[in-house]
Parts: structure tokens; C-alpha cells; sequence
């Protein structure tokens, strides 16, 4: 099968199911915003040279996958999509990474006493456009969000704290190369 389909060529896109909507429509608009990041994500994966942190960026991208399918979903085919045995987001992946942070938060030294200039490595360069595009999928999926009555808030929850792990990560690297180097 051929990534070339053609079904798209005057501005429409399939949910999953088949359900036709436009490409401006805010569900695809929020989880082609979630795509974005998974991919940011995976540019700070791509050169991240510690273990930790290449499997915590991982570990982000799979929920995002699980995040993506939910939006993707129209409400008349979520019954179908519990069905199939797709996963939805969940307090327990919120509280996955929000043990990640609290762990490293442990460490009061990655707490600059200024602002954060993002560019002190490659990676935590990389980590802090992740953030920045995780704030931005936050914002559409919250604007999208009031215009479906059976929302799981725990997509908002799980990007919120998303973007504070991608922080706190960018924190961990530049400490550790300032360290190392």
C-alpha cells in the first residue's frame, strides 16, 4: 500500500473508522498538534546520548501514540475503539511521569536562580522545543476540548505534566554536561 492515497487532495482526511472531516477541523487539528510533538520528541530522542533520558523520551512518544488515537476517534466510534482494545489515557500514565519529576526534583540544583535560556546543549535545546510544542498541543486540545461533552481530561492532565517533564529533563542535561565537562 502506497502512502500516496489521493483521499486527501482536496483538503479532507479520515478519523479512524473512516469518518471524513476536513483537515481544519479541530479534533485533527489537536492531534496533528500531538504528532508534532511526538516528532520533537523524537529529534531530542535522536541525540540524547543518556539511557535515562532516550527511554523517558520514549516512553512520552508511545503515550503520545496512545493520545493521538483517542483524539483521532470520533465520539460515535470511541464505544468501537474500547472494543478493538485501544488504550485510553489514564491517570496512571499522568502519575508515571509525574514520579519521573517528583525523583528528579529531588535535585535542587536544576533549578537555575534565573530564567531559562534554552541552547545550553543540542539536547536540551531539543527538550525545551519539545516543551514549547507540548504547550502548544495543550493550548488546541484545550480549545478543542470544550467542544466535546465526553473529553478525557486526561489527555490535558498528561500534556501538562508532559511539558514539565521535557523541562525538568532539559534541566537534568545541561547539569550533567555542565558536570561532565
Amino acid at each position: 500500500m502506497s502512502i500516496v492515497t489521493k483521499t486527501g487532495d482536496k483538503g479532507e482526511t479520515s478519523l479512524m473508522y473512516g469518518h471524513r472531516v476536513s483537515k481544519s477541523d479541530a479534533r485533527v487539528d489537536a492531534y496533528g498538534c500531538v504528532d508534532e510533538l511526538t516528532a520533537a520528541l523524537g529529534l531530542a530522542r535522536s541525540i540524547a546520548t543518556d539511557t535515562f533520558i532516550s527511554d523517558e523520551i520514549f516512553a512520552a512518544q508511545k503515550d503520545l501514540v496512545v493520545v493521538m488515537g483517542e483524539l483521532a476517534t470520533a465520539p460515535s466510534d470511541r464505544e468501537r475503539f474500547a472494543k478493538d482494545g485501544f488504550h485510553i489515557t489514564t491517570s496512571a500514565i499522568v502519575d508515571r511521569i509525574t514520579a519521573v519529576i517528583n525523583e528528579l526534583e529531588k535535585d535542587k540544583s536544576l533549578y537555575p536562580k534565573d530564567w531559562v535560556i534554552p541552547g545550553g546543549t543540542r539536547v536540551s535545546a531539543a527538550l525545551d522545543f519539545a516543551r514549547t510544542t507540548c504547550r502548544r498541543a495543550e493550548r488546541h486540545i484545550a480549545a478543542f476540548s470544550t467542544s466535546d461533552a465526553e473529553f478525557n481530561g486526561e489527555i490535558l492532565r498528561y500534556l501538562n505534566r508532559l511539558s514539565d517533564l521535557c523541562w525538568v529533563l532539559a534541566r537534568y542535561v545541561e547539569k550533567d554536561s555542565r558536570n561532565s565537562g
